[in-house]
């Protein structure tokens, strides 16, 4: 079981909700991922609007616990403003931290994500900021109270897959706190290997959604990360530089 705060999850995978071809295509992978988090941007949603077309319409949200993220959010005072929209609209009070520091990579600002976080748990929410793979980052946040770390594989929608698995792999050795890979997984071998160093979740986005079939896609991605938990769990055989017989040499007969 996947557990954040007081909440526990049957499934590891977490699924954005952007970029998809149509509202069935989405709805349809959402089905087949078993997937129980949603996340998607606050500020690209009109959630006070009847009129404007809603994602959140397609599906029966009994079924799912919703991860609005501050995307968007240029500093800290922005991200908290729109984590309390979110709340304030009654999504939820579990919010995904999301603030860029360089446009043209999209990579995070560790300051500003540091400052959002501790200001959101003083609000009383749940916080998962999105960060870079920065070991002693992920350390200060958990330090604060985080309830979950979100360290990118490679930048957002890349596909670059895991390019620093030494820094993961250190980041969720010293956790205690569920840590959940997040941006940049383009192939279920991607998904399995960030769950084979030991992760507890994986979140993407883009790797489904840009698919050529979103739907099978979303379906090898769950079976991905199973495989992966699965795998880290059994515990690999090391590794060797040289050959070893599958088979017993003692009490061969020799000829």
């Amino acid at each position: 079981m996947l557990k954040i705060a007081d909440r526990t999850f049957q499934s590891r995978l977490l699924l954005g909700t952007g970029k998809y071809p149509s509202f069935e295509v989405q709805k349809k992978a959402v089905e087949v991922s078993q997937a129980e988090i949603l996340t998607f941007a606050v500020r690209r949603m009109n959630i006070f609007s009847e009129e404007q077309p809603n994602f959140l319409e397609q599906l029966d949200l009994t079924k799912y616990t919703l991860l609005p993220n501050t995307a968007g959010a240029k500093n800290a005072e922005e991200a908290v403003r729109i984590a309390k929209l979110a709340r304030a609209s009654g999504l939820c009070d579990m919010i995904k931290v999301e603030v860029i520091g360089d446009w043209h990579t999209l990579l995070p600002d560790p300051l500003e994500t540091l400052k959002a976080s501790e200001m959101l748990l003083e609000e009383g929410f749940i916080v998962l900021p999105y960060t870079s793979d920065d070991v002693v980052l992920a350390k200060r946040l958990e330090s604060l109270g985080v309830h979950a770390i979100m360290p990118g594989a490679s930048p957002i929608g890349s596909g670059k897959g895991i390019i620093n698995p030494m820094n993961l792999k250190f980041i969720i050795e010293q956790s205690t706190i569920p840590i959940i890979v997040d941006a940049g997984i383009g192939s279920p071998k991607d998904a399995a290997y960030a769950m084979e160093l030991g992760a507890d979740a994986v979140l993407l986005n883009t790797a489904v959604a840009g698919a050529k079939d979103p739907v099978r896609m979303a379906e090898a991605m769950k079976l991905a990360i199973d495989a992966g938990r699965l795998g880290f769990e059994a515990g690999r055989i090391e590794e060797k530089e040289y050959a070893t017989p599958s088979s017993p040499t003692a009490g061969m007969v020799t000829p």
